[in-house]
């Protein structure tokens, strides 16, 4: 497996959370609930999976009479998820070279 690259971080849902939380300091569950279109279930289980693997920290506040999700990239997390980025990215830089 090539270097950088990340088995957690790599399926779609992951990965796509990863990369809406690489471009912020924070994020409420509900509005990245709504970017990713996908129910709370398969959310909360992909954010538990990167919670558990020390990537995502999440904080729970107390807002309105109603508590409220935040979720942000740990350190960690944005490491990881950088090199998995650049390891996808010279996997279709081979590719692109075997096709031409």
């Amino acid at each position: 497996m090539s270097a950088g690259f990340d088995p957690v971080i790599h399926p779609p849902p992951r990965l796509q959370i990863c990369a809406r939380l690489a471009a912020v300091e924070t994020m409420d569950f509900a509005r990245l609930r709504e970017m990713l279109d996908v129910s709370e279930s398969v959310l909360s289980k992909h954010i538990k999976t990167l919670e558990e693997a020390g990537y995502v920290a999440v904080r729970k506040v107390a807002s309105n009479g109603r508590q409220r999700t935040w979720l942000a990239l740990t350190q960690a997390g944005r490491k990881a998820f950088a090199a998995h980025a650049r390891a996808l990215r010279a996997l279709v830089g081979e590719q692109d070279l075997a096709a031409e």
